[in-house]
């Protein structure tokens, strides 16, 4: 309630000034509070109308560090009520310079989160799409989010790739192969949040040399898919570390399954039959 007394107030023009002040110092402050307010949704639209997005973004080109950081935060924030600030976003250039960020900062931090949850709504875009591609090394450092980044992180990450590759698969495809997406993919199926699990697995199919089904003899299971991609990898470490994931997550996918067949047969027990025996049982048959 007090972000929005603080509005309210009239808070707005004296931050945005100091946004626009030469003064590292004065930009940090009002980049900081910016990025407060912005957390309230009240608060969104009134902020955006005021044109601080330019000025944000301008703070993401020329500011201190923290100012980027906060800078980048306060951007994901107006970005999730308006979709018409994604597109003053873009106009303003802004994805080289949240590409720039996300590939000097570690990648499992909160900073990396809001960058890729960002990247992904942009690539909604052509814009987007285009600016991403066209910026060295953009697609890699959403590669490097997925394979390493929080869970939420690479759910934005596989997010991003997918929306790309929907959007046109034969343009973008290469691009994201290139990059050596298929371990981080593999694991998110076997690992990944509920939303990063199908993702992943979407995303597999679509970087099939034919993103059809195969015929019934030729079952479309994620390892034919994975295989089928595999045999089209250039270079002889990629290739290897992906039929190295193929067979943890083979291995993983097993484990859980004798798990989940050992904890149904204990409580499908009949009294008089030991527990112990019962288990050992199954056991035994894997």
């Amino acid at each position: 309630m007090n972000k929005i007394s603080i509005v309210e107030a009239g808070a707005l023009e004296p931050i945005i000034s100091f946004l626009k002040s030469q003064n590292p110092n004065m930009q940090e402050y009002a980049t900081a509070s910016l990025l407060t307010l912005s957390a309230s949704p009240t608060n969104k639209p009134i902020i955006s109308a005021c044109g601080t997005i330019p000025l944000l973004v301008n703070i993401l080109r020329d500011g201190s560090p923290q100012a980027k950081v906060d800078a980048v935060t306060a951007l994901s924030n107006l970005s999730t009520t308006q979709p018409e600030n994604l597109s003053i976003i873009l106009q303003t250039n802004a994805m080289p310079l949240i590409v720039s960020l996300l590939k000097t900062c570690r990648k499992s931090s909160k900073i990396a989160e809001k960058c890729s949850a960002l990247i992904e709504s942009l690539v909604g875009y052509e814009e987007g799409r285009t600016s991403l591609t066209s910026e060295e090394g953009g697609v890699l450092a959403v590669v490097e989010v997925l394979e390493n980044g929080t869970p939420q992180s690479r759910e934005h990450a596989v997010g991003a790739l997918l929306t790309m590759c929907q959007s046109d698969r034969c343009k973008y495809r290469e691009p994201i192969l290139r990059e050596g997406v298929i371990p981080g993919l593999l694991e998110l199926t076997v690992q990944g949040t509920p939303k990063s699990q199908p993702k992943a697995r979407t995303l597999l199919q679509l970087l099939r040399e034919s993103p059809y089904s195969r015929p019934e003899a030729e079952p479309d299971t994620l390892e034919n898919i994975v295989c089928d991609i595999i045999s089209q990898i250039d270079g002889d470490d990629q290739s290897g570390k992906a039929k190295k994931m193929l067979a943890e997550m083979v291995q993983v996918s097993m484990e859980q399954s004798l798990r989940h067949l050992q904890q149904r047969a204990l409580v499908c027990t009949p009294s008089e039959m030991p527990i112990a025996s019962c288990a050992s049982e199954v056991s035994s048959k894997y």
